[in-house]
């Protein structure tokens, strides 16, 4: 069955969910043939996580601390 594409709006609320904060930056990426959204979140500890969503199925693929240095 095919299903819609997530929008970037769900894509950062799916984000949000995992990382609560405020999002800096949205990107999307082609990885490994699979479409992902790149969310960067600012946290209230002033981190910055990347969490990567994949666009079709809303699943979070990865979320990592990003160095600031």
């Amino acid at each position: 069955m095919f299903r819609q594409r997530l929008t970037m709006q769900q894509a950062q609320d799916i984000a949000l969910q995992r990382i609560p904060g405020q999002v800096l930056h949205v990107d999307m990426d082609l990885e490994h043939g699979v479409l992902v959204y790149e969310i960067f979140i600012l946290t209230s500890q002033n981190r910055v996580y990347e969490v990567e969503v994949n666009a079709n199925s809303g699943n979070v693929i990865k979320v990592e601390q990003e160095d600031l240095d």
